[in-house]
């Protein structure tokens, strides 16, 4: 069902583009503007810009913008009405319902939403099952011998699926959830060459609810309490719709807030290990469970932190075999630091051995940067040996590569140097070579993505689909009108005339070639006709995505001059609302040279195209006839604009 226009209005109201972001990236203030690296693709510095004034977000990066409903849409992957109820949600309004959605959208969202309730039915049912006689017996007393206590099962909603073929599928029909929806939610499984056999897909094991950001249920991972070795220890839900296991990290949900307010974020393995480290006060934790780190995982982490500290088992090899993880969170833009527990541990058996205070001092005094920590676990077999002494320094050079911010690599260039007991030129020479190589490389793939790209202008034959090479022009000046427009519309160019009466008046005879300008122009002459002058908010109402996202681009900048300049130096510049008839004018002008010059350029592919068919005499004048009246009004508009063209 769709939303009332109430329900949306009170969000658009009640959101704060500033509290929603800052549920998922840390902002830093800057300026006018509140800043962070983009959630939507890796950068080495922030250009995620959030502006509490105008409450909009963009990226001068990956060009992503919107307002707060947009910036959930975004970040959480869903549709407007979904992004209106996780922020109705957030903020306790209603949601009321309105007219009905198409047919696709409803069966799309009833869907989803189908499979998260079974999910959240699943996970109850789990919890329920710990009270049965069997689950007391086995789930619960496994638990409660790991110290778990009652509030800490309920933190993270710990089950039991009890031992049996069709527990929850039984019980779930009951309840009105169709097969069908199980199987999507991976609750269940079908039988391979016989459809008619389905049966739990968990049975007889302890369960580990999996939560999205928002704490829905969406995954459960489910380890074995016998010793039945022909049974993998852990089970985990498979791939579905509403869980992504790349995108997914255990325990972020209870964990966020804490992140963020520690600015640090502590990457075990495994599910225990993050639930042993609650009990023992610290939150600020997740899990990769048991799976390697993915980009996506780590770009999660980079939401609420630049700080991340991996704990790993006091095991040599184990440790060696995992130190690919540690560059992928450097490569992400992540400063790293390391804790290794006493061989035989992880943080799961060291804490319930020392107890809560002594573990929390352990993981402070005891975390090392990730270069100490590297040059430590190679220190013993590299000392008499220089063949591996080579192989370390080349190791910890590759490392230090990924670190994209330069002033932190130099930093640590100079630290390896002094743990390594080697010339600082040494290592530096040697990171030059694969930084240059690196570049080398982008350089190549870059040139080979052009090459492929790029028309020969000689080769150029315009079909209906190809654009002329004008129309990149154009629609770059279309943009710029629409900006003065939306910009300065309600301003006066004189005591009588408002900026878009005179835009309108002077534009009214041309067409607007690029779609989405169109877009916006019907919307501002329709707020004209209802009495409405639209400033750039009244944009933001709109469901359209590309109108809302061309507005923002439209109203605001990357850079801003300082008021230093004016208030400390007495630097002054002139901006182009300083003489605002000049600057519309002159835009106006801009617009018309384009689509002379567009249409300059398609007549000369007339003529062309007409000496090569064969055209008559006459019909190739008369094109020429064309092409000679347009040069005139071109010229005309030049002389306006002061363009002088030499002979």
């Amino acid at each position: 069902m769709a939303i009332s226009r109430a329900t949306t209005e009170k969000v658009r109201e009640r959101a704060d583009i500033e509290d929603v972001v800052n549920d998922y990236v840390p902002l830093k203030k800057k300026g006018q503007n509140l800043w962070a690296c983009c959630p939507f693709h890796n950068e080495k510095s922030p250009s995620f810009s959030v502006s509490p004034a105008k409450q909009i977000y963009k990226c001068f990066g990956c060009g992503k913008a919107g307002d707060p409903i947009q910036f959930v849409m975004d970040i959480e992957g869903v549709g407007f009405n979904e992004a209106i109820r996780h922020l109705a949600k957030k903020y306790g309004i209603e949601v009321e319902e309105d007219k009905a959605n198409t047919p696709e959208e409803i069966q799309a969202y009833n869907e989803r939403e189908s499979l998260y309730i079974a999910l959240n039915f699943a996970k109850d049912f789990f919890v329920k099952n710990l009270h049965t006689e069997e689950g007391r017996a086995i789930g619960l007393s496994y638990f409660k011998e790991r110290g778990f206590n009652q509030n800490i099962i309920e933190k993270f909603d710990l089950g039991y699926t009890l031992d049996g073929w069709d527990h929850l599928l039984k019980a779930a029909k009951e309840a009105g959830h169709s097969e069908e929806i199980l199987l999507k939610a991976g609750l269940v499984l079908q039988k391979e060459g016989d459809p008619n056999r389905v049966y739990d897909r968990f049975r007889g094991r302890v369960t580990f609810t999996i939560h999205n950001l928002g704490g829905k249920p969406i995954g459960f991972g489910a380890r074995i309490l016998t010793q039945d070795k022909k049974q993998p220890k852990y089970i985990n839900s498979p791939e579905t719709e509403v869980y992504h296991k790349s995108d997914v990290l255990y325990g972020m949900f209870q964990a966020k807030k804490s992140i963020r307010e520690k600015d640090n974020c502590y990457l075990v393995e495994g599910y225990t290990d993050v639930i042993s480290m609650h009990l023992a006060g610290i939150e600020n934790v997740v899990a990769s469970s048991g799976t390697s780190l993915t980009e996506n995982q780590i770009k999660l982490i980079k939401r609420f932190t630049d700080n991340v500290t991996v704990l790993f088992d006091g095991d040599a090899a184990g440790i060696k075999a995992s130190l690919r993880g540690i560059d992928m969170l450097l490569e992400g833009g992540l400063n790293v630091k390391a804790v290794v527990f006493p061989d035989g541990d992880d943080p799961d058996s060291y804490s319930r051995k020392v107890g809560s205070q002594v573990f929390a001092d352990y993981l402070v005094s005891n975390a090392q940067d990730f270069i100490a920590f590297k040059i430590s676990l190679y220190a013993d077999e590299a000392a008499n040996d220089p063949v591996k002494r080579a192989e370390l320094i080349k190791q910890v050079v590759q490392s230090l590569a990924k670190i994209p911010e330069p002033i932190i690599r130099s930093v640590y260039v100079r630290q390896s140097a002094k743990l390594l007991e080697i010339e600082e030129e040494i290592i530096q020479i040697e990171l030059n070579k694969i930084l240059l190589k690196v570049q080398k490389d982008q350089y190549f793939r870059d040139q080979r993505e052009q090459e492929t790209a790029d028309t020969p202008f000689e080769d150029f034959l315009p079909t209906k689909e190809e654009p002329l090479p004008y129309s990149s022009q154009l629609e770059a000046q279309e943009r710029e009108m629409m900006r003065m427009l939306v910009n300065y519309g309600f301003e006066m160019v004189s005591e009588e005339l408002s900026v878009c009466e005179y835009l309108l008046q002077e534009t009214h005879d041309l067409t607007f070639e690029t779609p989405v300008f169109n877009k916006i122009l019907n919307l501002y002459k329709q707020a004209l006709s209802k009495g409405i002058l639209p400033q750039p908010t009244y944009f933001m109402e709109s469901q359209d995505s590309e109108v809302k996202k061309e507005v923002i681009n439209m109203i605001t900048r990357k850079h801003e001059i300082s008021r230093l300049w004016q208030e400390r130096f007495q630097i002054f510049t002139t901006t182009e609302a300083d003489d605002l008839a000049k600057s519309v004018y002159d835009n106006i002008l801009r617009l018309k040279q384009k689509v002379i010059k567009k249409m300059l350029e398609e007549s000369r592919h007339k003529i062309k195209h007409a000496q090569e068919a064969g055209e008559s005499s006459e019909e190739i004048d008369e094109k020429l006839r064309v092409y000679m009246e347009l040069k005139k009004f071109q010229t005309e508009i030049d002389k306006q604009l002061g363009i002088v063209i030499s002979n």
